[in-house]
């Protein structure tokens, strides 16, 4: 992906949401160099840590209150790149899956004003399904282009791709923002 989009150059700072279990974080550390920073946040702790400098690794859940607060904190602003290769944990139950995904893409989704500047940048694992399609929709007006994309890794036949999507508009320009209505609200439970 980096050989071919060229997405992160040195001294960027970059979130990356849903970070277990700590590749994506290596690879974007090495690539932002000791001048940038990458922050990363999952409900599972990285375990052993990583031990890189230019890395800082929060727990917690993206849809709780306050995260986007805590992950610009730690990384000093908002994000030249945003990374999310998250997913829900899968039932086997083909609608429930598919409306935890929703859940999870919206959350995600309303986190991009907080967390990406102006011009910023978006890598974005998306499941494939009628539900994920509309927030792909969505997401991709507030920026000024946006493909899909495969990544060498992913098996043959999955329904995983990529929203690769760059030119942030920023805050104010259409993405959902306070809370999220999704089938979360609807079913009462938290599944991001």
């Amino acid at each position: 992906m980096q050989e071919r989009h060229r997405l992160l150059r040195r001294g960027q700072k970059v979130f990356d949401l849903g970070c277990w279990p700590g590749g994506w974080l290596q690879h974007a550390a090495a690539q932002v160099g000791p001048g940038g920073r990458v922050v990363g946040i999952d409900r599972a702790a990285i375990d052993p840590p990583l031990g890189l400098s230019n890395v800082t690794v929060l727990e917690g859940d993206l849809a709780e209150a306050g995260t986007a607060e805590r992950l610009r904190e730690a990384l000093g602003g908002r994000a030249d790149v945003v990374l999310s290769d998250a997913a829900p944990k899968l039932t086997g139950l083909r609608d429930r899956d598919r409306a935890a995904e929703e859940d999870l893409l919206c959350v995600i989704e309303a986190l991009l004003p907080a967390l990406l500047r102006p011009g910023g940048d978006l890598l974005l694992k998306i499941l494939d399904g009628p539900e994920a399609q509309e927030v792909d929709r969505r997401i991709r007006r507030v920026f000024r282009s946006a493909k899909a994309v495969k990544l060498k890794a992913t098996r043959k036949g999955s329904s995983e791709r990529y929203l690769l999507a760059r030119g942030f508009a920023g805050a104010g320009s259409g993405t959902r923002s306070g809370a999220v209505q999704s089938n979360r609200a609807k079913r009462g439970d938290s599944t991001a």
